[in-house]
């Protein structure tokens, strides 16, 4: 069972309010249901109490933006945590790079159809697994049938043994090979990060660049997004960030202490989950993604176009996006556009109407998938997001 101190139960909690509107309170006398604001605070608030150290938000309806924050950027402290603070976004990196991807189609330069092997004769030839028989659009949409590498990595990553060690994307898919034969056909979606990373390698193979290079040039540089960057072998994150943190899972007995996780091993991850972003960039990249101005009209359409997520029949997955039926305090509520991330330290999700004009966009300093507590955290949130969006959303 975790454990907290007490000065994390009385952590600061904060909303500001900008676009010349007015300070919003916690509490709404004139109105029976909470603010989009005001119920991300109460969502934000618990989640500290059941142990993030800290948590923000970005509440965007048209011009105006609404920032929440709870908790502390150092755990255990009274450090306040700045909305405007770089943060690692996780795998909502894949939404980047599914963009690059479907630019270079829109330029002739590749097809979704192409199969793996044609860009990547011998990435995908092991164990079974054929990348004759795989499609570009597989990869996107997570439907290849591919196995994630990262459970060989998770018990070095997740004990930060290995910040500093050097992988490369062919490493990582040839473990994935390994993890099991593949399964019976029809293939289902299944969630891997072997996915991107195979993405990230047909990019660089199609343009000579790095996948770094490309979404740098071609989203970050023409979006001016300043707090956005896509580091291939950094392990820090410079400036003003948000401190990331994790609570070590106990094996064989014994516990380690809660770490600092703001160091990060970006080349396990690359154009799965190696990007830096702000709730501010991310907003704007979605928005003008959503609105046109990343992708032609044919290729925005590809991006939306999804697969079910299993048996879930609110939710499915398109080509690094979800499309997402928020779950309102009323009731099932409208479809909207979602991802998240998690990668050690960080959790992150965003949700946006379908113009890009209403969103929400969380971080929270902690993560590391393997604990209770922690999951509780994430459903609070997810929660309080969910009723935001709704609150936009409203007629």
């Amino acid at each position: 069972m975790r454990r907290f101190r007490t000065s994390l139960l009385g952590a600061a909690v904060g909303l500001a309010v900008l676009a010349g509107t007015a300070q919003v309170s916690n509490a709404s006398p004139n109105t029976a249901a909470p603010t989009p604001a005001q119920y991300f605070q109460a969502a934000a608030n618990t989640g500290v109490q059941l142990g993030y150290p800290g948590v923000m938000a970005a509440i965007v309806d048209g011009s105006s933006r609404t920032y929440v924050t709870a908790g502390s950027n150092v755990r255990g402290s009274s450090t306040p945590l700045d909305p405007a603070a770089k943060f690692r976004i996780g795998s909502n990196t894949k939404t980047f790079t599914a963009a690059v991807v479907l630019q270079l189609e829109a330029e002739g330069k590749l097809s979704l159809s192409d199969t793996v092997a044609k860009w990547l004769p011998n990435a995908v030839k092991a164990n079974g697994y054929d990348g004759n028989t795989i499609t570009i659009r597989e990869l996107l949409n997570q439907n290849s049938g591919l196995p994630d590498y990262m459970p060989a990595y998770n018990f070095d990553y997740y004990l930060m043994r290995n910040v500093n060690a050097h992988y490369t994307p062919q490493q990582l898919v040839s473990t994935a090979l390994t993890q099991r034969s593949p399964k019976p056909l029809p293939r289902t979606f299944e969630y891997a990060n072997t996915n991107y990373v195979l993405a990230g390698m047909i990019i660089q193979a199609v343009t000579g660049n790095s996948p770094s290079v490309e979404v740098t040039n071609r989203i970050i540089t023409p979006l001016n997004l300043t707090g956005t960057s896509y580091p291939e072998s950094s392990v820090d994150i410079y400036g003003n960030f948000l401190r990331g943190w994790m609570w070590p899972a106990v094996w064989f007995g014994y516990q380690p202490p809660i770490a600092d996780a703001t160091r990060s091993n970006v080349e396990l991850f690359g154009p799965a989950g190696a990007m830096i972003s702000t709730l501010q960039d991310q907003g704007t990249f979605e928005r003008a993604l959503l609105q046109g101005q990343v992708l032609p009209p044919a290729q925005l359409a590809e991006w939306k176009t999804s697969v079910p997520i299993g048996t879930d029949t609110h939710n499915q997955y398109g080509l690094g996006v979800t499309h997402w039926q928020l779950q309102c305090p009323d009731g099932p509520g409208p479809f909207v556009w979602s991802h998240g991330g998690d990668v050690i330290g960080y959790h992150s999700r965003w949700f946006a109407s379908e113009d890009g004009t209403k969103q929400v966009f969380y971080a929270a300093n902690e993560h590391h998938g393997l604990n209770l507590d922690e999951s509780a955290g994430k459903q609070k949130l997810m929660e309080g997001a969910q009723n935001a969006m709704c609150g936009l959303l409203k007629p």
